[in-house]
């Protein structure tokens, strides 16, 4: 019922982990569709020993991107929900039982989310509302989601979009009359080992200097182009 898609690009040295925490997941996902994005390290050699006892079908492609990995993957896919799960993401042993209760709970909701871990760092996240989150993301790419409410959307990743994919995706689904549902637990983490490849985060203070570094003014170029896509305030802090 649940298809585990992961982009990976650049990610072999947490990639053993990833499908490690998959293994132990107290429900079994029944198909896992891992999708290469270009990736130019070891990851061919890594793959090739990964030893589990589920199966997971591998796809490689040219590096068009995060966004672009995701929606390859979910075309390859057939779970009635559908959950992308980076490879640089460790899940507790109950996380995707607990997303799925969560869902069958609340026939309502179209997408389950939780609090999470970036290494150290909590990262903040709260119930589901949608005049927040018409002002800022706080739920992460990383959530189980039906995929009826995916099928119509294309991509349902915007190519066109370097940052925010997943902000934008919630946007797109709110405007659909599609809400989430939070589960207040932190129930993953992701593996920090530098800042290049899925996951990304930079400590808020950066956004606060009196000079403007470049990632903050590509953060903030990013944030305007999905808002001006949802016809939202254009409000930079």
């Amino acid at each position: 019922m649940i298809s585990v898609i992961i982009p990976v690009y650049n990610h072999a040295r947490t990639l053993r982990r990833c499908l490690r925490s998959l293994e132990f997941q107290t429900y079994r996902p029944p198909e896992v569709v891992i999708v290469n994005d270009g990736s130019t390290d070891n990851f061919d050699e890594v793959i090739k020993s990964v030893k589990t006892s589920f199966n997971f079908i591998v796809i490689n492609q040219k590096n068009f991107g995060a966004a672009a990995a995701r929606n390859r993957g979910f075309k390859e896919s057939n779970g009635k929900y559908v959950i992308f799960w980076d490879a640089d993401t460790v899940g507790k042993p109950e996380m995707l039982a607990k997303l799925k209760e969560a869902l069958a709970g609340h026939p309502e909701a179209s997408y389950a989310y939780s609090q999470f871990r970036f290494g150290w760092k909590k990262m903040k996240s709260q119930p589901f509302n949608p005049d927040d989150l018409r002002r800022y993301n706080y739920i992460d790419t990383t959530s189980l989601i039906r995929r009826e409410v995916l099928v119509d959307i294309p991509g349902p990743f915007d190519e066109s979009l370097q940052r925010f994919q997943d902000w934008d995706l919630w946007l797109t689904l709110l405007e659909r009359n599609k809400t989430g549902m939070f589960v207040p637990e932190v129930l993953y983490r992701k593996l920090v080992r530098g800042r290049v490849g899925i996951s990304a985060w930079w400590p808020s203070f950066m956004y606060q200097l009196p000079w403007r570094p470049a990632l903050v003014r590509r953060y903030q170029e990013a944030r305007q182009k999905v808002l001006a896509k949802h016809r939202l305030i254009v409000n930079i802090t």
